[in-house]
């Protein structure tokens, strides 16, 4: 067997193809604290894209519409559905496939590729409205710093910063830039969260704890589901994530598999790493959200306002002046830049690699042909910016884009479960299978998922 290296020894993961397992490349997992959190990152390019148009719109304006009534919404969103994460991810650390890949198992009808991967694809299409909204979004920021320059420049502005920033670029440059953004804009929220339960104009124990009833909202029904499926870990994460554990190096690092001890040793380790990757990523994705929701529930339904096409962004902006002042005006607008910019830029990157990827599935390029799969995910990166841009100069109403991106990612969520169900007890290696509360888990989280986007298209039908 190679001869394998320490994870402290081990540099940064190589620019060369990351999606292949090569002996060289085998390394020990980390054992210690410290050595653990320097190998931590797919979760934080994860946060980068959760803490954006999910939380500071949708949530904020849920919060808006029902007060405290959602907040289990909230909070279930963002504690069931890692159970989901960390067995995709179990399962690609153990195969070396990607998730497209590995949904491509499923059975089920095939064109090319597998029901499952289709339906991917179709749901990615529809929350490109969702990065059509944060390109509004940050435009509109933009155009109040400096009102001579027309929201939609903005938007061709920002349009060509992201070719320019994700054409050629690697794993460790996107990881880099989702640290500084989920830094920057989580502590300035919850900050002003923390301001606001002393405010009790707009902030009472008794409606915060009001809002742990379970009972579905009736006016932000749509916006309620639609938060549900973004906020936490949202489908499209949950595609993304198995990609940047691959880049990061976790299944490169654990190496082919083996029935050895060894092997065994080095999978679980770096199963520990992965948990750990998620578990920082959800403290901080998950205060984010609630800060979010908290200042929407407390500020914005407490004054009576509801972000909508126009104002969206003077609305927002009462979350920061009304509970740390008019000055921290800028610092909203700063925020909102790097939160709404932030998840464009990790949204596209991911993006612009699962559908090469699917390409590949289709048998267009080989799988070791790293060169042909680099060319995909630049052409990738330019059409996934153009057709967001393009459906906001049409749309112009970000509110309305992100809760439809948001309702169709919730609809995906019962397929991704029952999915990762299938795979867990037919493909995944038996030496490597998790305990069973885990697995319990995991049939609890899919059984939640699928409970609540019954209800919603049960009573849509009601409706109708």
């Amino acid at each position: 067997m190679a001869e394998t290296r320490s994870a402290e020894q081990e540099s940064e993961p190589s620019v060369k193809d990351p999606y292949q397992l090569l002996p060289e490349d085998i390394a020990e997992p980390p054992t210690t604290f410290f050595s653990t959190l320097r190998r931590i990152g797919p979760g934080m390019i994860l946060a980068a894209s959760i803490v954006g148009s999910g939380e500071l719109i949708a949530t904020t304006t849920l919060g808006a519409q029902v007060g405290y009534a959602a907040m289990w919404v909230i909070i279930l969103s963002c504690f069931i559905k890692p159970a989901l994460q960390a067995e995709m991810g179990r399962f690609i650390i153990a195969s070396g496939e990607t998730g497209l890949s590995s949904f491509n198992r499923v059975p089920g009808p095939k064109l090319g590729v597998n029901w499952v991967v289709w339906m991917w694809a179709i749901m990615t299409l529809l929350t490109l409205l969702q990065v059509g909204a944060m390109f509004g979004g940050v435009a509109q920021v933009m155009n109040l710093v400096i009102p001579a320059v027309p929201v939609r420049i903005w938007v061709l502005i920002f349009f060509g910063i992201t070719l320019a920033l994700l054409l050629g670029g690697g794993y460790e440059r996107i990881e880099r830039l989702a640290m500084l953004k989920v830094g920057l804009f989580t502590m300035l929220t919850f900050m002003a969260a923390l301001l606001l339960v002393r405010m009790p104009q707009y902030f009472s124990w008794e409606a915060f704890w009001a809002g742990f009833k379970f009972k579905m909202p009736g006016e932000g029904f749509s916006t309620a589901v639609a938060v549900f499926g973004i906020t936490g870990v949202g489908a499209s994460e949950l595609f993304m994530y198995p990609y940047w554990c691959v880049e990061k190096g976790y299944a490169r690092f654990t190496g082919k598999i083996e029935e050895t001890a060894a092997w065994n040793a080095r999978a679980r380790g770096w199963i520990r790493v992965m948990h750990f990757d998620i578990g920082a990523s959800m403290i901080i994705y998950t205060v984010a959200t609630v800060a979010f929701y908290l200042l929407g529930a407390g500020i914005l339904h407490g004054m009576g306002k509801v972000p909508s096409a126009n104002d969206m962004i003077p609305t927002l902006s009462n979350i920061y002046t009304q509970t740390l002042g008019e000055w921290s005006l800028w610092l909203f607008y700063l925020g909102a830049i790097f939160t709404l910019y932030g998840t464009i830029f990790a949204a596209t990157a991911a993006h612009s690699r699962l559908f090469p990827d699917m390409l590949r599935l289709m048998g267009v390029f080989k799988a070791e042909d790293y060169r042909t799969r680099l060319k995909y995910r630049n052409l990738f990166v330019v059409i996934l910016t153009v057709i967001p841009v393009g459906l906001y100069l049409f749309f112009e109403s970000p509110v309305k884009m992100v809760v439809a991106g948001g309702i169709a990612q919730a609809m995906m969520l019962p397929v991704i479960g029952i999915s990762t169900l299938y795979l867990r007890h037919k493909h995944l290696p038996n030496q490597i299978a998790p305990p069973r509360f885990v697995t319990i888990a995991l049939w609890v989280a899919t059984t939640i998922i699928v409970a609540m986007m019954g209800y919603y298209v049960l009573d849509r039908l009601r409706s109708l």
